[in-house]
Order: structure tokens, then C-alpha cells, then sequence
């Protein structure tokens, strides 16, 4: 199988699942594990990630008010990766390149790729997109042990957290300039460590503070 994840986490899922030497495209983000950033990078930011916090929000902000994606996909690469697959994500406008437009650049694939889209808005969301990718690469055994424990570290975490009687309060922010507050499952994180997120609600976006 030919694989593009143009996704981080699910560059990290397909590795985990022991789909590393399937994997013949990512995006410039996808560094995890190290051996991710060998691969051809088929999705690029159009924004410099020089830029400062708040100028990169601003241009930010002027891209979705025109309508317009933050990233572009090499199209050529991107037709010599060839994949049978697409791994991407329909949660977030800012996160990844748009389902609409890797939609399109898959029209110029033939046979066309099947497009497996995670969008996770709370922990157990994680755990169960890392079944659906191990159902549409027949690692389904791997996702299940991959799952597994992942569910018993959580809980270990858990009965661990539990025994404290200090419930720290803490602040997980994703932008500095300006503020806005990590989301979705974050909060649930901070929950199973043993803390109380003051800023945010487990399951909803990140929010500007």
C-alpha cells in the first residue's frame, strides 16, 4: 500500500502501526517519529513560520476571510507519490489542507486513492481513529494492541492522579499573540493527569481569550 498522511498525528498513527515503509508522502509538519521527515514532502505552509505570533494571525485571519488555504499541495509529487491512500483531517480550517482541495488533487490519480478523514474532538475520538486507520491498511490486530495500551498508560495515569489531594490549576495554550486556549481533548488530558484546565471545555474548539 501507498500511503500520503498529510497529517502529523496520523503520520505518527501509520508509523505506530508499523506502516512506516508504506508511507510516500507527508507534510512539512510531519516530523514524528524521526524517520517521517525522510519522506517527500507533498504539503507545504504558504505562511513563513518566521513570522512573529501576531503577524502570523493576522495573515492567518485575512487567508479564511478570502476563502483561501494556508497550505498548498505539490501536485506533481504529489501525483508521483501515487498513493492508494490519503490520510487527512476535516476538524480544523487551520490545522491541515482543506478536505476540498486534496479532493481535487486526487482526481488527477488514477486508480483514485480511497481518503480516510480523522477528526477527533475528545480522547476516546484519538484512540478510535487509530482503529480506522488500522481498518483501512489491514492493521487491525496493531491497532488494537496500539489501543490497548494506550488505555492502560491512561489508566495508570489515572489511579496515579488520583491519589493526590492537590488538584493543580493549569493553563494549555496553543497561540501566544494572541492568547487562544488548547481544546478538545486537552482539557480531558489535564482531567486524567490530575489537574483542572480553567480556561477550557473537553470536546470544543480551541477558543481566543
Amino acid at each position: 500500500m501507498r500511503i500520503c498522511s498529510l497529517l502529523p498525528s496520523a503520520t505518527e498513527i501509520a508509523f505506530a502501526l508499523g506502516l512506516g515503509d508504506d508511507i510516500v508522502g507527508v507534510t512539512h509538519e510531519c516530523d514524528y517519529p524521526p524517520d517521517a521527515r525522510a519522506k517527500p514532502v507533498v504539503v507545504r505552509s504558504l505562511i513563513d513560520p518566521e513570522h512573529t505570533s501576531r503577524e502570523i494571525e493576522e495573515k492567518v485571519g485575512a487567508f479564511l476571510k478570502n476563502n483561501k488555504s494556508l497550505y498548498t499541495i505539490d501536485l506533481e509529487c504529489f501525483k508521483a507519490a501515487a498513493p492508494d491512500l490519503i490520510l487527512t483531517q476535516d476538524l480544523c480550517d487551520v490545522c491541515a489542507l482543506d478536505y476540498h482541495e486534496i479532493a481535487r488533487a486526487a482526481q488527477y490519480l488514477s486508480p483514485k486513492p480511497k481518503i480516510v478523514t480523522l477528526a477527533p474532538r475528545v480522547l476516546a475520538d484519538v484512540l478510535n481513529d487509530i482503529g480506522r486507520v488500522g481498518q483501512a491498511t489491514g492493521k487491525q490486530r496493531e491497532a488494537e494492541t496500539v489501543v490497548r495500551e494506550l488505555r492502560e498508560r491512561t489508566e495508570a495515569v489515572r489511579e496515579r492522579a488520583s491519589s493526590s489531594a492537590v488538584r493543580p490549576r493549569v493553563a494549555c495554550l496553543e497561540w501566544l499573540e494572541p492568547l487562544y486556549s488548547a481544546g478538545h481533548w486537552v482539557p480531558e488530558m489535564v482531567a486524567l493527569a490530575g489537574g483542572e484546565d480553567g480556561l477550557a471545555t473537553a470536546g470544543q474548539p480551541s477558543a481566543r481569550i
